[in-house]
């Protein structure tokens, strides 16, 4: 009786320390694994909040300037200085429209200095501005005081949200009117949505105006006191938009991080990251959600404990059998020991196979990433080596021009020494068109190098065959290769990126120049075709066409039919998945009357429209 009232005593003992063991355990291993998963959190939405900040200063740079620009034309002031002429009023309407839509902004329009719109982009609209008085607005108090201005607001006509900048405009030193340039914000806000973190940017006075979740809009990150809600609602900044509290609190830090929650939000905390804008006066808020965190740090813990308990069943079982079979030592030693080597070499598998997995796991992330660097290296290197082949030709056409511009210049000198003004005019006309001539073909070469958008969208068939037939066009005349072109309308679009897609059809277009050239019927023939919502660029050549078993891997990486040196075999493998990636298809067939056709399928698109104003 005494051995086993030992016996329970130890066994009681053991539970109470494994018991023990394992709260502690748990609750060291949670705070550590939450440190780390909040870290990383953290280091997340930073990375977030720096892209944010830098898409919206991107944005509202563009526009800055543009109000001072507008504010020195001359048909501003004709119409601020004769308010009382219709003509006038609607010739500068036409004139905003059109800026407006170059340009691409929501709404341009012009007031008096008592705040009255004259004239405005959207004069044609039900929501036009033309009539309406703005001089509440601080944009237009600021220019009045011969400042820039600049403010956000909700549009009283369209209810749509918007960022104005004004300038006034000046006669002498006279401040005659003010013109102001709106820009809308949703355009901003769409690349949030849907992303790991919630982005949120509130004005000076804490209103939620914009975000990645619109159910948010117009929401006070502040306590909306009845002081604050009536200076908000003087202000008329958010029209007629009800703005009520989120009623969010703080539920701790992490590293001078607040920890908010809020009904509004959803489930669980968030890491709340904030960035402010000197020049708008906002606040751009990343929240990281750290209900992620919060379990994988529970999971880490609670393997944790699982283990300490599962060493204390173990060791309870042993000191069990002891006890049991004391009489039988020899046997139960060797049982124990046999049970601690089984053990031990089970927890040395699962820890051996829990290193191999993260590594694996790291591998497999560093190989993901280390193939996406590669495949967009290739594309930019197959577009460098189109330029590269192109080079010999292209130094031609710069060459010529620049040799013809040194003789009209000279030519010019000597007319202005001998008096002849009007023919040395004649010389420095040529001059400039060839000026002309050379910055275009820079400017065609820059944009086919630079680095291509990432997001398909709407791209003009026409505009890109021209392009790529004006950066082919000194190899075409070098090579003796004539190009028969049947340009689409400019209506035709395709959801794709117009430099890849450019780069697509200089891979093709110089394939079939290659071919070409040894072809008694020098030609190429480009033509475009729209069937079921699908448009397709063909491009046949007369060469000698495509063999079975190449067609089968033309598409290949590395794969290419050139000589040594002639070529890496990866401009089609690049056009291929480009083409895939706009979600189309390119393929290669032989034409019933010789030589090949390329046939590049792609989504046909609506050409996009300017956006309507507020």
């Amino acid at each position: 009786m005494e051995s086993l009232g030992k016996s329970r005593r130890q066994w009681w003992g053991l539970a109470a320390a494994t018991v023990l063991i394992a709260l502690c355990v748990g609750l060291i291993s949670h705070a550590y694994a939450l440190r780390h998963f909040l870290n990383e959190t953290q280091a997340r939405g930073q990375v977030t909040l720096r892209l944010a900040v830098a898409s919206i200063s991107s944005a509202l740079e563009r526009y800055e300037r543009l109000p001072q620009l507008l504010a020195d034309r001359s048909d501003i002031r004709r119409v601020l200085l004769n308010p009382a002429g219709p003509a006038l009023r609607d010739q500068l309407s036409i004139q905003l429209q059109r800026v407006n839509t170059l340009l691409g902004s929501s709404d341009i329009y012009v007031m008096d200095r008592t705040g009255l719109t004259l004239a405005a982009s959207n004069y044609q609209l039900p929501t036009s501005f033309v009539g309406q008085s703005y001089n509440y607005r601080p944009y237009f108090t600021e220019a009045m005081a011969g400042k820039t201005g600049n403010y956000y607001a909700l549009g009283t006509m369209s209810l749509k949200r918007g960022y104005y900048f004004s300038a006034p405009v000046k006669l002498g030193d006279e401040i005659i009117g003010v013109v102001t340039v709106k820009i809308a914000v949703d355009r901003i806000e769409d690349s949030w949505r849907g992303g790991e973190h919630l982005v949120l940017v509130t004005s000076d006075d804490g209103v939620v105006f914009m975000s990645g979740r619109p159910d948010l809009l117009y929401k006070s990150m502040q306590p909306l006191t009845p002081d604050r809600a009536a200076a908000i609602k003087q202000s008329r900044r958010y029209a007629n938009a009800d703005v009520t509290d989120m009623t969010v609190s703080v539920r701790g830090r992490h590293d001078n991080f607040p920890l908010i929650a809020g009904d509004l939000l959803g489930l669980g905390q968030f890491m709340e990251l904030t960035q402010a804008m000197a020049g708008p006066g906002w606040n751009v808020q990343v929240l990281a959600s750290t209900l992620g965190a919060s379990r994988e740090a529970v999971v880490v813990s609670a393997i944790a404990v699982l283990l300490v308990l599962l060493a204390g069943a173990g060791a309870a079982l042993m000191m069990g059998r002891r006890n049991q079979l004391a009489e039988r030592l020899r046997l139960q030693q060797m049982a124990r020991d046999q049970l601690e080597q089984r053990v031990a070499e089970r927890t040395a598998d699962l820890n051996s196979a829990n290193a191999k997995l993260k590594l694996e796991v790291r591998e497999r992330k560093t190989a993901e990433e280390e193939l996406k660097r590669t495949q967009e290296d290739l594309v930019q290197a197959g577009k460098l080596a189109a330029l590269g082949q192109m080079s010999a030709a292209l130094s031609h056409e710069f060459n010529q021009p620049l040799a013809a511009l040194k003789t009209y210049a000279e030519n010019a000198g000597v007319f202005l020494e001998r008096g002849q003004a009007g023919t040395a005019r004649s010389n420095l006309d040529q001059v400039v068109k060839l000026a002309d001539r050379l910055a275009s073909i820079s400017r065609r070469l820059r944009n086919f190098a630079r680095k291509p958008e990432e997001q398909p969208r709407p791209v003009p068939v026409r505009a890109v065959i021209e392009e790529t037939l004006e950066l082919l066009g000194a190899r075409l005349r070098q090579s003796g290769v004539q190009v028969s072109a049947d340009l689409p309308d400019e209506a035709m679009h395709v959801l794709g990126g117009s430099v890849r897609l450019q780069q697509v059809l200089m891979n093709i277009i110089s394939n079939a120049i290659d071919a070409s050239e040894a072809s008694p019927e020098r030609g190429i023939e480009v033509n475009t075709e729209t069937v079921n919502g699908e448009a397709s660029i063909l491009v046949r050549d007369h060469g000698a066409g495509v063999a079975a078993n190449v067609a089968a891997r033309i598409f290949d990486p590395f794969f290419t039919t050139k000589g040594v040196g002639k070529g890496l075999g990866l401009g089609l493998s690049i056009s291929y998945n480009i083409i895939k990636d706009f979600g189309g298809n390119l393929s290669v067939s032989n034409h019933p009357d010789g030589g090949a056709l390329f046939r590049i399928s792609l989504q046909a698109a609506a050409a996009p429209l300017p956006e309507v104003a507020e």
